[in-house]
Formats: C-alpha cells, structure tokens, sequence
C-alpha cells in the first residue's frame, strides 16, 4: 500500500515535470525574433519593411483599378448618339465628365474624326499604351517583391547555419543546444518569414494582373465599338 502511494506520488511529479517543461518551452513570436540574433533581426525587419510596400502597392493599385472600370452603360449609346448627329463638342464633354480609361480613349479617337481611319486607329493604340503603363504602375515592384522576399528569407537561413556551425566549431567538443539556438532560430524564422511575404506578394500580384486585363479588355471592347461607329456608312 505505502509502495503504491510513493509510485504515484512520483508519477504525479514526472506530469507536473513535463508540464512544466512544455510550459517553458513555449515562445511567442517576438520571443522567437528576438531569440534569432542581431542578424536575423535585420532581415525580419527587412521582410517586414517589403511586406508593408507590397501592401501598400496592392491597395492603391486595386483602388486605382476599381474606379478606372467604372463606366456607365450607357456611354457607348451616348456617343453613338452625340456622334451620329454631328455633336461633338457634347461627346467631348461627356468623355471629360467621365474621365476613365475608357472614355479618354474614346475622346482621343473624338479629336481625330474626320482623318483616315488608320489614323484614328493608331491614336487609340497609343493613348491605350499609356493607360495600360498607368494601370501597370508599380506593380512590376509588387512581382520584385515576390520572388526577392524568399531569397531574402533562404539569406537569413544560410546565415543562421553558418552561425551554428561556428558556435558549434568553437564549442570545444561539447555539442549543446542552447549554444547553437541562435543560429537555428535565425535559419527558421527567417525562411518562414520569407516565404509569408514572398507567398503574399505572388498572391497580390496575379490578383492586380487579373484585375488589369479586364480593364484593358473594356478598354478593348470600348474601341473597337467606337472605330465600328466611324466605319458605319451615314
């Protein structure tokens, strides 16, 4: 019975042990930072800097594109009607009411009515490109920031091992983890850390590469129907 009682009071203290052991062995996320040296700080605060950019180029873009798809149904009808009687000083003021991708090409293509066709063709080309550059604006830095973040993060990785295996090169033959915790903890978080932002900024980018080419595509659309117009027999 005694035998019995000191068993479990044993038992009971390897639970409360473990318990305790697991405790400790919890980290949160700036203990984890932290934990990674001066090094791994660095490059955390770097991703964090680029994860901050790639959310803001995200944002303004998808504003930007929100409000140059706009456009009223009816605009097409409008300038058909504006066009087809002779009026168009009131086709280029609603173009200017407007203002959107869309209608600035069409007033583009306004300005050149009564020269050839090809020509007005080739000035809606142009004041196209132009839109889509505007459209495109810094996401090109977006797609950087994809592919560059993960490197970033496999940078902090190498620097990390090279920190263990020098602490662990110095260790005199003993091996002991605490002594090679910093330079695993910059390895992980790092690569982690990399891999989020880079994951992220991929994401947002084909997101605005999505949003873009529907734009164009109206932009497109739009032009085609007005050259038709002009192409029309009176």
């Amino acid at each position: 019975m005694l035998y019995s009682a000191m068993l479990k009071t044993v038992q009971d203290g390897a639970e409360l042990i473990t318990d305790e052991e697991s405790v400790e062995k919890t980290l949160s996320i700036i203990e984890l930072i932290s934990s990674g040296g001066l090094a791994g700080q660095i490059i955390i605060l770097v991703l964090f800097l680029l994860l901050m950019v790639a959310s803001y180029i995200y944002f303004e873009r998808i504003f930007a594109i929100k409000a140059a798809s706009k456009i009223d149904a009816n605009f097409m009808n409008q300038i058909k009607d504006h066009v087809t009687n002779g009026k168009i000083d009131s086709a280029q003021v609603l173009c200017a009411q407007i203002n959107t991708p869309v209608s600035r090409l069409i007033s583009k293509g306004i300005t050149r009515i009564g020269k050839p066709l090809e020509d007005i063709n080739t000035a809606i080309e142009n004041a196209g490109r132009l839109e889509v550059y505007g459209l495109e604006k810094n996401v090109s830095v977006l797609a950087t920031i994809s592919g560059a973040a993960p490197m970033i993060g496999f940078l902090g990785t190498v620097i990390g091992m090279i920190l263990a295996i020098f602490e662990l090169a110095n260790a005199g033959g003993t091996i002991q983890m605490d002594v090679l915790a910093s330079g695993l903890y910059t390895a992980m978080t790092t690569t982690v850390a990399g891999l989020i932002v880079g994951i992220i900024g991929y994401i947002a980018y084909n997101h605005l590469v999505v949003r873009t080419n529907k734009v164009i595509h109206q932009m497109e659309a739009n032009s085609v129907e007005f050259l038709d117009l002009l192409n029309e027999p009176i």
